[in-house]
């Protein structure tokens, strides 16, 4: 980070035993550590702080995009469902329209009935009527 080097560390460490002397040294020392260790935990405070604003901007955006799909699949939903329910209508429509023409088909006692007065074979009970 700052580029020092040995030597330059050497210099200050003579330099500071000089300005400041043997006896008072440690506890300088003991104060700068102290110092440089609360100044690495705020600065990784800080850059856990920053972190956690992208990941929670990041997780704003992608919320954004979900509902943006959602509300889009809604709308694919809707046209879809009344698509179908006018199909349906006309299919209705169309089967109402097509039985409303055709003529009423006999129903089994009628064919049974039928079958008992003309004359012919005897007909068959009404579960053992099939018819093809």
């Amino acid at each position: 980070m700052f580029d020092i080097g040995f030597s330059e560390m050497l210099m200050v460490a003579v330099v500071a035993l000089v300005v400041i002397g043997p006896e008072r040294l440690p506890g300088v020392a003991r104060n700068i550590g102290r110092f440089a260790g609360r100044l690495q935990r705020y600065v990784h405070d800080i850059k856990r702080d920053f972190n956690r604003e992208v990941e929670f901007e990041e997780i704003k955006r992608l919320q954004h995009e979900m509902e943006t799909t959602v509300q889009s699949m809604q709308q694919s939903m809707r046209a879809v469902e009344s698509s179908l329910q006018q199909e349906v209508k006309q299919h209705q429509a169309a089967l109402t329209e097509s039985s409303a023409h055709a003529a009423p088909a006999p129903t089994s006692k009628k064919i049974a009935a039928s079958a008992t007065t003309s004359e012919g074979p005897p007909a068959p009970k009404d579960d053992q009527l099939t018819l093809f």
